[in-house]
C-alpha cells in the first residue's frame, strides 16, 4: 500500500562547546537522554554513497532545494544495527528511510555484488539496487562522531549534539575502529540538530539558540567529503 511522506523539521546549528554545555544545563529539566545512549551517549559511523556526478555534493553544494542521499550507518562500531538509510530533503524538511542489512550484504554492497538488493522484500534495497546499476552510486566517504541525545514526546522533539566530527581514511570498512579521522570542524566546535514534527513546545524554543545568529545549513556529509578530497587543505575553514 502507498504510503505518504512525513516530513520532519530539521534546525541546525553550529555552536561552541560552552553554548553546548549551558543549552545542556537548561534541557535537563524538561527532556531527557535518549535510553539507547549508554554513558549519556553513543558512537555514529555511516558511509555515505554518492552517484557517477557526486550529484548529493553537488547539489547541497549549490542550494538545491530538494535532494537526497544515500548512507549505510551503525552505532558504536557494531553490527547489532546496520541500516540502508535515504535522507530526502526539502529545505528545513527531512524524511528518512531506512532497511536493515546484515554484516555479509554490506561487504557484498562493496564488493559491487548487488544481486541481492532487487531481490529484496524492502523498498528501499531494490531502489538503491538500480541507484548502484543505473547511476553508479558508489560509496563516497565515511563521517564518523559523538553524539548526545536529547528526546521528549511533545511535538515528537528531538535534539542532538554531534562532537568529535570527523572523516575516517583508509578503508570502507565501517567496522574497523581503527579507521585515522580527519577532524572537520573548528575546534570546541558541534553541531546541534532539533528535529520536531507537529510543534516545538515554547519551554523548549526558548532555550534554543538564537535562529538569526547561528542557524547553518552545515553538511557533514560535505565537510568530510571535502577533507577527504583535500580541495581545501587542512585549513579549509578558513577565508581566503
Amino acid at each position: 500500500m502507498w504510503k505518504a511522506e512525513r516530513y520532519r523539521h530539521e534546525w541546525k546549528y553550529l555552536i561552541d562547546t560552552a553554548q553546548k554545555e549551558a543549552i545542556c544545563s537548561r534541557l535537563a529539566p524538561v527532556m531527557q537522554l535518549d535510553p539507547n545512549a549508554a554513558n549519556g551517549g553513543y558512537s555514529l559511523r555511516s558511509l555515505y554513497f554518492d552517484d557517477y556526478f557526486h550529484s548529493a555534493y553537488a547539489e547541497k553544494d549549490a542550494g538545491i532545494l530538494l535532494r537526497k542521499k544515500y548512507r549505510i550507518r551503525i552505532y558504536n562500531y557494531s553490527d547489532k544495527s546496520i541500516k540502508l538509510e535515504r535522507k530526502k530533503k526539502s529545505g528545513s524538511y527531512i524524511y528518512k528511510e531506512s532497511a536493515k542489512l546484515t554484516r555479509q550484504q554490506f561487504y557484498q554492497i562493496l564488493d559491487g555484488d548487488y544481486g541481492f538488493l532487487l531481490a529484496s522484500d524492502q523498498p528501499l534495497c531494490r531502489e538503491f539496487y538500480y541507484e548502484c546499476v543505473s547511476n553508479v552510486m558508489r560509496p563516497q566517504t565515511i563521517v564518523d562522531y559523538e553524539r548526545q541525545p536529547w528526546i521528549i514526546d511533545a511535538g515528537t522533539v528531538r535534539i542532538t549534539f554531534d562532537m568529535d566530527v570527523r572523516a575516517a581514511v583508509g578503508s570502507f570498512d565501517i567496522f574497523d575502529p581503527t579507521l585515522p579521522g580527519l577532524p572537520v570542524l573548528e575546534p570546541g566546535k558541534c553541531v546541534m540538530e532539533v528535529k520536531f514534527t507537529e510543534f516545538i513546545p515554547n519551554f523548549v524554543r526558548e532555550i534554543l539558540p538564537d535562529r538569526a545568529s547561528e542557524f547553518t545549513a552545515v553538511s557533514k556529509y560535505v565537510l568530510c567529503y571535502t577533507k577527504t578530497a583535500y580541495r581545501c587543505g587542512f585549513e579549509y575553514w578558513c577565508e581566503d
